[in-house]
């Protein structure tokens, strides 16, 4: 049995995804967004204290993007994965673990916004650079999807992958920042990616605890 340990509105959102693309069993351990996840009991499967965890095979994963990695090469039917003789290969670990790239200005944002519960706590200055950065992550996406050749549906020219799932739900998660203004490739490219049942499956059932209650935050100029 799979077992995806999973608070909704976080990255562990990427395994989720990733394993309704795959379609195979699993169960879902729902965790609050809280300071739970730093019990005895969580760390003994995380250490880190933070989600996602796996537990597949008589083992335990952390980190996305391991758990992405793994699970392609546990499915590797799939087609989702890439290997080293693969000409893509390089380009899908890079896009693959660039999600972590955009989310690490997310989490930033997360803190700011949603974290901080007093507005002297918070920076104007922090929230307005930290969503520039993801302007520039959603540059670098724009530039892999339209100065292709090919024009590409997807981040690599042999198709979706989990490179998709991984930074597909880290704009996910942008989104809440900084808009996909001006990048019209990226958005038309994350509009596909919403349209798969995979990823509507990993979006928050209802009546879930959300990490965020606002369609988007604003930067806050003090």
């Amino acid at each position: 049995m799979i077992r995806l340990h999973h608070c909704p509105q976080t990255r562990s959102m990427r395994a989720l995804w990733l394993l309704n693309e795959l379609d195979v069993p699993f169960e879902i351990l729902l965790h609050p967004f809280d300071k739970s996840l730093r019990l005895p009991e969580y760390l003994a499967v995380n250490p880190a204290g933070r989600v996602p965890a796996l537990e597949i095979d008589g083992e335990t994963i952390w980190e996305s993007g391991a758990i992405l990695q793994v699970l392609c090469a546990r499915f590797p039917e799939a087609g989702l994965g890439r290997i080293p003789d693969d000409p893509d290969w390089a380009d899908w670990l890079i896009w693959l673990h660039f999600a972590e790239t955009i989310s690490q200005h997310t989490a930033a944002l997360t803190q700011q916004h949603v974290a901080l519960y007093e507005d002297a706590m918070r920076s104007p200055i922090v929230m307005k650079l930290e969503a520039a950065r993801l302007k520039k992550c959603y540059a670098a996406i724009e530039g892999q999807l339209a100065n292709a050749v090919d024009r590409r549906e997807c981040l690599l020219a042999s198709g979706f992958s989990a490179a998709d799932v991984a930074v597909g739900q880290a704009v996910y998660m942008a989104r809440y920042f900084a808009t996909l203004e001006g990048f019209p490739e990226t958005a038309a490219w994350y509009a596909r990616l919403t349209e798969r049942p995979a990823f509507q499956a990993s979006l928050p059932s209802e009546g879930s605890e959300l990490l965020y209650e606002r369609d988007f935050y604003e930067a806050w100029d003090g």
